[in-house]
């Protein structure tokens, strides 16, 4: 693939995590409904009613009062995520027709193209049913999703052709995808604690209302899928004792994830004696994850400021990718 191209991909890398952190920003200052219909904002694909008599129109055929502030991040942040959108379908109809010495990647292309129509759809049903917690929180993996392919992607036209000069246990590779799954299961427990509105059910820490392991959780109800459609979940409707629970379960989570990452990057460092970038890899992975458990920590004692907040959500992505980097390079036997 030629220079411009991963030109386009680096810039879509790019653009696509600020369209995640944009998206966090949106769902954390509650302007998720900003717009209470998709893909235009109160009938308008240009702008946001904004003056008096557009106010007065879209107050009248929408149950949902206009908001300029609110109506103004959403729409940036969809007008953002359309721009990523032709991007990306730039580089899957370029990886699918290949390039002039015949280098295709049909089957990469194509995943490309499903995963953003995939989040595309996502995106419409956050709006359309209106902040249901599970299209929330796959919306969320979507980014993440579609974030680490083009970052695959990126890795590859970085890489160089040499191979490690001292031999990595196999094992390790296999080890870093179990890693990574562990990490994608803690990120979609993280947008389940949001897309509830669980973050604050605890406000205290290390203790949760002075109790380590609160006895008045309500595991049961805390995880429930699927609640219907119909119902407007703009600030949560869960009970305080579900959305303890799920606090606490992430909580619980991060532990068993935070030791198998450093269980990880301590593999990782010892196994490239000789390779310097796997070992840099292995210390940004440390560095990310000590800055996601101070975020973490400052979130709850803080009472989740919206910097703190955001920053939670894009060093969580960082954090995947470092990881994701160090798979790309133990499986390919090709380094940065």
């Amino acid at each position: 693939m030629n220079k411009a191209f991963n030109r386009v991909v680096t810039v879509s890398g790019v653009l696509a995590f600020c369209v995640i952190v944009l998206g966090a920003f949106v769902r954390l200052s509650d302007a998720g409904l900003g717009c209470p219909d998709w893909p235009g904002c109160y009938g308008m694909l240009v702008g946001v009613p904004d003056t008096a008599p557009a106010i007065e129109a879209a107050n009248e055929n929408y149950d949902r009062a206009v908001e300029i502030g609110k109506a103004w991040k959403e729409m940036i942040h969809r007008y953002l995520a359309g721009v990523l959108g032709l991007l990306v379908f730039f580089i899957a109809a370029w990886l699918i027709r290949g390039d002039k010495e015949g280098n295709r990647q049909v089957g990469f292309g194509v995943v490309l193209a499903l995963a953003l129509s995939f989040q595309a759809v996502l995106g419409m049903w956050t709006v359309t049913w209106q902040l249901k917690p599970l299209v929330v929180m796959c919306h969320l993996l979507g980014g993440f999703t579609l974030f680490n392919l083009l970052g695959w992607q990126w890795l590859r036209s970085l890489s160089n052709q040499h191979q490690f000069l001292h031999r990595i246990p196999p094992a390790l590779g296999n080890f870093s995808i179990i890693v990574l799954c562990a990490l994608i299961v803690q990120i979609a427990l993280g947008g389940w604690v949001s897309s509830n509105y669980a973050a604050l059910a605890c406000t205290d820490f290390p203790t949760c209302h002075g109790s380590l392991w609160p006895q008045d959780m309500d595991l049961k109800n805390g995880f429930v899928m699927w609640r219907g459609l119909g119902v407007d979940y703009e600030f949560g409707v869960l009970d305080h004792p579900a959305r303890v629970a799920i606090h606490m379960v992430h909580r619980a989570g991060a532990l068993v994830v935070s030791a198998l990452i450093l269980f990880y990057a301590w593999r990782l460092f010892r196994a490239a004696v000789d390779v310097a970038p796997l070992r840099r890899v292995s210390l940004l992975i440390v560095g990310f994850l000590f800055l996601q458990i101070t975020l973490g920590i400052l979130n709850v004692v803080g009472h989740l400021p919206l910097p703190i907040a955001v920053a939670h959500n894009g060093v969580a992505l960082l954090l995947l990718f470092s990881i994701l980097s160090s798979t790309y390079m133990l499986k390919s036997g090709r380094y940065l």
